[in-house]
């Protein structure tokens, strides 16, 4: 077998770059993302403690498929909007991170959709679209 020369090698290694920039490849979910407002407390996650609050407000709560018997509490997911019902809804090239402080089947507050894969707090939701609209249909991954 023959060995490439370093350009050879150099101009693979190129392509193979150029190749994943333009394809992304990702594992992120898409789903709905709804949005609750306060009160937030009690939570599934930890009752009447507010330690688990990040101090950005950038927290969320799983829907079922996220929840996980409980494990999700805790966990961080990326969240970026992809599209809504109302064009100009989503905040463009905005993505934050959101930490689990609940599970939106039983959070005090009800969810603004039923249903939702997250249900971001109104400050999260705010920061990647209207946060006039219910719903908006969201990238997520966990970080």
């Amino acid at each position: 077998m023959q060995e490439m020369s370093k350009p050879q090698v150099f101009l693979q290694c190129l392509l193979l770059l150029l190749c994943a920039e333009l394809f992304h490849f990702t594992l992120a979910d898409v789903g709905v993302a709804a949005q609750y407002r306060p009160p937030y407390l009690p939570t599934a996650c930890s009752g009447n403690d507010p330690s688990p609050f990040p101090s950005s407000n950038l927290f969320a709560a799983a829907g079922e498929g996220a929840w996980d018997n409980g494990a999700a509490c805790g966990r961080q997911y990326r969240v970026r909007c992809i599209s809504a019902s109302t064009p100009g809804t989503c905040k463009a090239d905005q993505t934050i991170t959101v930490k689990i402080v609940d599970r939106a089947q039983t959070s005090v507050s009800r969810p603004s959709r039923d249903g939702a894969a997250l249900v971001l707090s109104t400050t999260a939701f705010g920061a990647i679209a209207n946060p006039s609209a219910a719903w908006v249909n969201v990238e997520f991954a966990q970080v």
